[in-house]
């Protein structure tokens, strides 16, 4: 009985360890990151929240204007989320990789926030080895570079401090930081970046994140939640979480995937979705469809008839799509006006099991 009692001690013991440390992590938030969790958690029984890559600063025939949106032009609001990169930022530049002036990023992130949305960042860092793009993986030591003892440490670090300047400067009028939702490093699962799956190891791959988080935390960063993303080639919960950064870092899971055949995108949609439920479950994460879309949206009945139905069965977050660009004819992943989808968009933007933005208040 003795050696029982001295076990049940030892599990409570670690069970108010692991407590403790899920009340530190919270309590080190800002109470706007909390609250932020706590409404991507409390989405998913009534629906999800629909989002758009780089929204309002242009879209189909458009650049720069002010309160545009080519989402809002079809159906009347704005996305309830709304994502933009920091890719070339950290080089100190006046614009980002989609040639998106660095203070118009932070007008539209705190505009979003204080009319009641989401923002999420994704960071398409260049290669700091080769002085070459993101997608530049003709060196497979990059990762290890920019770790600790690393050739491109010292410069690395020097990149976070920037991005990290950038997102301490993300406040409201009265002071407060804008929630971030972060997500840098996405997409390794695949190996067309630096930081893919054949360019480094899953120890080197975990290492550039937990280097990541502490320096965002070390620099008062406190407003972020993390979001991990790869794509879907896992085929379990094990290789999902193969390269997962750990718990104690990541507040949200997901995953990217496009159409390009509509069978081969659903069965991803529900395989990764079946993975994705398990995992938010089992480590109490919130889940979301991190980036999708049919580039050109040729298919009239695409929100209707192939996304809605797959999205709904599962609790999630909220869905993204990627941007509308206006330099690259055809690439565009929502619709404008006259559209081959865009009545379509209407019926799902109607469908009470979709949020956007004045769902949110």
């Amino acid at each position: 009985m003795k050696s029982f009692n001295y076990l049940i001690s030892i599990i409570l013991f670690s069970l108010g360890i692991t407590a403790c440390s899920s009340v530190k992590k919270q309590a080190d938030k800002t109470d706007e990151a909390q609250a932020l969790l706590k409404r991507l958690k409390d989405i998913p029984p009534k629906g999800f929240m629909f989002g758009h890559h780089d929204d309002p600063v242009y879209g189909i025939g458009w650049d720069g204007d002010n309160d545009r949106s080519d989402v809002k032009s079809v159906c009347g609001d704005y996305p309830a989320v709304m994502s933009f990169d920091l890719g070339r930022i950290e080089l100190g530049g006046e614009k980002n990789l989609d040639n998106v002036s660095i203070a118009r990023l932070r007008r539209e992130i705190i505009a979003q926030y204080e009319r009641g949305g989401i923002v999420s960042l994704s960071w398409h860092a260049d290669n700091p080895l080769t002085g070459k793009d993101s997608w530049d993986v003709s060196d497979s030591t990059v990762v290890t570079s920019v770790l600790p003892g690393g050739v491109s440490h010292e410069k690395f670090l020097g990149w976070m401090d920037t991005v990290a300047t950038f997102l301490n400067s993300l406040t409201t009028r009265d002071g407060k930081k804008v929630p971030i939702l972060f997500r840098p490093w996405h997409e390794h699962t695949g190996s067309w970046f630096w930081w893919g799956q054949d360019l480094c190891t899953a120890e080197e791959y975990k290492a550039l994140w937990r280097m990541t988080y502490d320096f965002m935390q070390q620099k008062g960063a406190n407003h972020l939640l993390y979001a991990y993303s790869p794509g879907t080639e896992a085929n379990n919960t094990a290789e999902y979480l193969e390269r997962y950064p750990g718990d104690d870092i990541i507040d949200l899971v997901g995953f990217d995937t496009y159409q390009f055949d509509r069978q081969v995108y659903l069965n991803n949609m529900e395989k990764a979705l079946t993975i994705l439920a398990e995992v938010s479950r089992t480590h109490d994460k919130a889940m979301a469809v991190t980036e999708t879309g049919y580039e050109a949206i040729p298919d009239s009945t695409w929100w209707t008839e192939t996304l809605m139905p797959v999205v709904s069965k599962y609790p999630v977050s909220y869905v993204l799509v990627w941007r509308n660009a206006h330099e690259r004819p055809g690439h565009y992943y929502a619709p404008y006006p006259s559209q081959a989808s865009a009545a379509d968009f209407l019926k799902f933007y109607q469908d009470p099991r979709t949020f956007f933005l004045r769902d949110l208040k």
